[in-house]
């Protein structure tokens, strides 16, 4: 009963958005009509007379206009290109048991089958409608002559593209993610109802008539006509929003009633498993995975990370008990022939949607696999920040440290004695030349300088520094000097489209950047960081390390440094050094000997 209510609603609230449209054209032939009745009443020997004449002519010439701008819209709204996710497509040569699994779903379910799958590198599934024109062709039947995993070409030619999170795969369980996937498939079974279709296809037009409209760079007059289409097309949605939103749950609650049906009790404790994969997911990127992108290197195997993440996660919460015995079920990346390179295709579509990264791999752009990941992106990430530092501060024109030694060369002491003293005039560059270093606050000293989101003010040479190293950063990035901003290149094909036809604009990615901009305080924290531990590994025999939660770390005899951070923090904000060299000489780390940078 209630999933007969669900698609009644469903089903209302299409017709609810197609009578909108219906009135649109009402509204576009109603200058025709009354043209016709004119044209009519004159050819009739009634309406004659001069005044009648005018009005005919009048009448005629706007029916026209309308008519024809009614055309133009229409064309637009049908032939513009719906925006499609991002995805990895999976033929089914490539996961014949994960096809094979779907159809069953969609057996039990009594469902169109999904026409085909597709992968996403995100914690969430959906269905997706691809079946316009310029999406490309329809799905290529299989070998044996079937129409792909459903059970008629009719349905396959129609019914809508399922896809999947691929770090669902990894760390669920074959039952677990039929369980998740079941209410999913089961919207199949409305979309395939000619009035949502119709209700559906006619609400993607016009959002994808608005962005063509809203398309930059056109001339003056073109600007004119598309300021009109989008108006319009706005006014429809506006007309067929509220509609579309109850429509879409009405197919919500539908399919979740079907699917009630199927491995409910699974499902339960499948959604646990959703959260914990999507807080898992979000740490790898954010702590793991952000940093090698920014010196210009992809990890290949996400997906496989977030397993090793979760799992060391369980660890630490004293969960492993539930988890152990979990793990030993089968995963749903089996389900995969080759699960390695659908991670490794995931995990560069990934970079490229999280971080705007190139669409291909390329000498600034190279994959990267969990064992190289210590020293090929966190010691030189290390070492790449330290010359940084170092090279700001001869531009402050600040002097070496005095070593006890006749060896030269760039040293934590230097870095330490800088931010250790608070004088009442800044450093200045040597040559006295104004730079993005040389911000005051509304007294005119550089003491009042706070970055946004600190909690403490920064002394005078540090919020300085700071300052030097936010340009500086800025200006590598600008000019292509650091690979923290790799060129884009063309979209690639990931969605089974034309391979000339993008997805997306190549300058608004990343698409869902994962962190905002680091402020120059926190650029600094980083820096004077990154000394410290390449002090660490060329005098205390330190190593680099990667924690799968936390990311980049710092191995000193073994065992992970967790409490730099802070100290750090006390020397940049409050020029105090002391808890830092307390722990230097704890952990028999020498800041006067040089170290090697990049």
């Amino acid at each position: 009963m209630g999933m007969e209510a669900g698609a009644q609603a469903a089903r209302s609230r299409a017709l609810a958005v197609l009578r909108v449209r219906g009135r649109a054209l009402a509204v576009a032939v109603l200058p025709a009509a009354a043209a016709v009745i004119l044209l009519a009443g004159g050819a009739g020997g009634h309406l004659v007379g001069r005044g009648w004449d005018v009005a005919r002519w009048a009448v005629s010439a706007l029916a026209l206009a309308v008519l024809l701008v009614a055309v133009g819209i229409g064309l637009v709204v049908a032939r513009a290109r719906p925006a499609v996710s991002p995805t990895v497509p999976i033929a089914e040569d490539r996961a014949p048991d994960l096809y094979r699994m779907v159809r069953e779903l969609a057996d039990r379910l009594d469902v169109p089958a999904p026409s085909a799958i597709a992968l996403t590198p995100d914690c969430d599934s959906w269905l997706e409608d691809r079946t316009h024109p310029a999406h490309g062709p329809p799905p290529h039947e299989s070998g044996d002559g079937t129409a792909g995993p459903g059970r008629s070409r009719r349905r396959t030619s129609t019914a809508p593209v399922l896809v999947i999170g691929s770090p669902f795969l990894w760390w669920m369980r074959v039952g677990e993610l039929r369980a998740v996937l079941a209410p999913v498939v089961a919207g199949t079974g409305p979309s395939a109802q000619p009035d949502i279709a119709a209700a559906r296809r006619f609400v993607r037009g016009l959002d994808a008539a608005v962005a063509v409209a809203s398309t930059p760079g056109r001339c003056p007059l073109t600007r004119g006509v598309c300021a009109g289409l989008r108006w319009v097309a706005r006014l429809l949605l506006s007309g067929c929003r509220e509609h579309a939103a109850l429509m879409e749950r009405g197919v919500a609650a539908a399919a979740a009633e079907r699917a009630q049906a199927v491995d409910y009790g699974l499902r339960i404790v499948a959604q646990e498993q959703v959260g914990l994969a999507y807080a898992g997911w979000d740490r790898l990127l954010t702590r793991v995975a952000l940093p090698a992108w920014r010196m210009g290197r992809w990890p290949s195997r996400l997906d496989a990370g977030v397993v090793a993440a979760l799992t060391e996660l369980s660890r630490r919460d004293r969960l492993a008990e539930g988890f152990a015995s979990r793990l030993g079920e089968r995963p749903a990346c089996d389900l995969l022939e080759e699960p390695g390179a659908v991670d490794e295709a995931a995990s560069l579509l990934a970079a490229r949607l999280f971080h705007g990264g190139p669409a291909e791999p390329g000498p600034d752009w190279s994959p990267v696999d969990w064992q190289e990941y210590p020293e090929e992106v966190v010691d030189r990430t290390w070492r790449t920040d330290a010359a940084r530092l170092h090279r700001v501060l001869d531009s402050l024109g600040v002097r070496p440290a005095p070593a006890p030694t006749a060896s030269y060369g760039p040293t934590l002491s230097r870095v330490l004695d800088h931010l250790s003293s608070r004088p009442a005039a800044a450093a200045r560059p040597a040559g006295g030349g104004e730079g993005a270093g040389d911000r005051t606050g509304a007294d005119g000293r550089h003491g009042a300088h706070t970055e946004p989101g600190a909690t403490e003010p920064l002394n005078e040479r540090s919020a300085m520094l700071a300052a030097r190293l936010g340009a500086e950063v800025a200006r590598e990035e600008a000019t292509g000097l650091t690979p923290a901003a790799p060129a884009a290149t063309a979209a690639p094909d990931t969605a089974g489209q034309h391979p000339a036809t993008a997805l997306w604009d190549d300058g608004a990615l990343p698409l869902f950047p994962l962190q905002p901009p680091r402020t120059d305080r926190d650029l600094l924290a980083d820096h004077v960081t990154a000394m410290v531990c390449c002090a660490a590994v060329d005098t205390a025999g330190a190593s680099p390390g990667m924690d799968w939660l936390d990311g980049p770390s710092l191995l000193v005899n073994g065992e992970r440094a967790a409490d730099l951070s802070s100290r750090v923090l006390s020397l940049i904000e409050e020029g105090d050094p002391t808890p830092l060299r307390a722990w230097l000489v704890e952990s028999g780390i020498r800041p006067e000997k040089p170290v090697r940078l990049v």
